[in-house]
């Protein structure tokens, strides 16, 4: 797939956005921006919109959140999903995303998912842990021999699943010129070639310019394991948490 050297004009859509931490809101803010219907996922809207305490990354309560984008529509995962045209974005958290989605096979039938979890396993009891300046590293499951994105596409076999997104902060994803004037390369890997094309439109509404086709569904593998290189390299630019930086592929 060859990189976009512009942004194409895209078709205002109707689009959700499964999940509603920091990274969810930040494409659905975008894709808001961008002209599109957005429809945000949740498990249980109520309890979410009654939750008064910022999250536990910081994030204002969601109601806030809403208010002050006017637009997008809170509902449950299956709502938002069935609500989409083509696109759904998933940013459930990785130990959960498998059975989430399983659950709402039927209105993800037939479209593109988008899908930056990162397979996580949090307060990992291991021989060697790795110290963060947050607590221990959490350790990936799966790793090596598989991958969170191709579990999604086992599970939902009439998906279009395309892992993308997960090597950047998602503050990042959706603004890439905010790093270096956005002079630094996205990844996208999946078995569909029009769910892959659908996505890199969407990054390049974004504003990226350098987008590589890393090839099938299994490459999820790579951009999954690279999320402790990432930490890494925030650690030594120190960055406490997240990675507000780019990565460039040179070639």
């Amino acid at each position: 797939m060859n990189s976009p050297t512009h942004a194409p004009t895209t078709a205002p859509a109707k689009i959700a956005v499964l999940g509603t931490g920091g990274g969810a809101r930040a494409h659905a803010a975008k894709l808001l921006e961008l002209g599109h219907e957005v429809h945000v996922g949740t498990r249980d809207p109520q309890t979410t919109l009654a939750r008064t305490e910022p999250d536990m990354m910081g994030n204002p309560p969601c109601a806030q959140w809403l208010a002050d984008h006017p637009g997008i529509t809170l509902s449950t995962f299956g709502e938002a999903a069935d609500a989409a045209d083509d696109l759904v974005i998933n940013g459930i958290d990785g130990r959960n995303a498998v059975s989430a989605l399983t659950a709402i096979a039927g209105p993800l039938t037939g479209k593109t998912l988008a899908d930056y979890a990162v397979p996580f396993r949090y307060d990992p009891q291991i021989e060697h842990p790795w110290p963060t300046p947050w607590g221990v590293m959490p350790t990936l499951d799966p790793c090596d021999s598989d991958s969170l994105g191709e579990q999604i596409q086992r599970a939902l076999p009439d998906v279009k699943v395309v892992k993308s997104f997960v090597t950047q902060e998602q503050a990042t994803v959706v603004n890439p010129g905010a790093i270096g004037g956005g002079d630094h390369t996205m990844f996208v890997a999946g078995d569909h070639a029009d769910a892959k094309q659908q996505v890199t439109d969407l990054l390049a509404s974004y504003g990226w310019t350098d987008i590589l086709d890393l090839g099938p569904l299994v490459c999820a593998r790579g951009m999954e394991m690279y999320a402790h290189l990432h930490s890494a390299i925030g650690f030594g630019l120190g960055q406490r948490s997240g990675g507000h930086f780019g990565i460039k592929v040179v070639r």
